[in-house]
């Protein structure tokens, strides 16, 4: 079906553009972009078009820019500042976090499980079937609360925590907002549920650990597991990339274009956080012997 409606979205898009490169020879290249864009709004899921943040791709792009100038400018203006208290909000924001992640771990396992999801090859459902709602709708949800995460740069900026201001870290948080709008813009639901599933579980432990923390130092002595939250974080994008990987090579009603825009997306994670791993754990403890 998805594939199907794929082919039939090309074919109306190709033949709009030749009767237009046809009938004038005057098309600019402009026309030419304002048709493509029409396409993007026009051929999304229906069932999403009037959720927040998901018709057209401009107010995630305009959070992408202010993103990307916060990353840029904010060490700047903080340079001559004292760091900012957050204390009180950092604790509640972790821990708010942490309840967001489980209801959406909750709502993806409980819709999955009682829609008979296969975790081979699960072709999008968009009728408005109310399990299929339930799906889209926690799609929205994840995708919502990659635009919440992007608070985490700027308590950084906030702190004055520079160094955790990495490549790997913007790069992480900036793209997340781009794929998830794509995600619940196109495919609300099917084979990318189970990133959405694992990614929250991961989330829940990752926030668990940022809100203990938050606490104050006397909370040091318990938060000894943080190699093993980025092993977690990297078992994560092994999984993805497997099940993403055989979902390509398969016969199965699902883009392909969505999976290798994931698969590509899933292998890039795989480097940065492996060599994340390996500078923050193993070159210390070479050093340290």
């Amino acid at each position: 079906m998805t594939r199907g409606r794929e082919r039939r979205d090309s074919d109306r898009y190709r033949i709009q553009t030749e009767a237009i490169d046809e009938g004038s020879n005057a098309v600019t290249k402009w026309q030419k972009l304002q048709l493509f864009y029409q396409g993007i709004l026009e051929n999304g899921d229906k069932r999403t078009d009037n959720w927040l943040l998901v018709y057209s791709p401009v107010p995630i792009t305009c959070i992408f820019l202010c993103y990307l100038i916060s990353v840029w400018t904010g060490p700047k203006l903080m340079a001559n500042r004292r760091p900012v208290n957050l204390k009180p909000v950092l604790v509640v924001y972790n821990f708010a976090m942490v309840c967001l992640s489980a209801y959406m771990f909750y709502e993806f396992t409980a819709s999955s499980w009682l829609a008979g999801y296969s975790l081979l090859c699960q072709p999008v459902d968009y009728s408005n079937n109310p399990l299929a709602l339930r799906m889209a709708r926690v799609c929205w949800w994840f995708y919502f609360s990659k635009v919440v995460e992007l608070s985490d740069t700027i308590f950084f900026i906030l702190r004055k925590k520079n160094s955790q201001l990495t490549f790997l870290h913007v790069y992480h948080h900036a793209t997340m907002i781009f794929n998830w709008w794509a995600g619940v813009k196109y495919v609300a639901g099917g084979q990318s549920f189970l990133i959405g599933l694992i990614n929250s579980l991961v989330h829940i432990v990752m926030y668990l650990y940022y809100g203990l923390a938050a606490l104050g130092p006397h909370m040091n002595k318990y938060l000894w597991w943080k190699r093993y939250l980025t092993s977690l974080q990297l078992l994560q994008f092994f999984i993805v990339t497997m099940h993403t990987a055989y979902n390509l090579l398969a016969d199965c009603n699902f883009p392909d274009s969505m999976n290798a825009v994931v698969l590509a997306y899933s292998l890039s994670l795989i480097v940065l956080f492996s060599n994340f791993y390996y500078q923050s754990y193993l070159t210390k403890k070479t050093k340290s012997t």
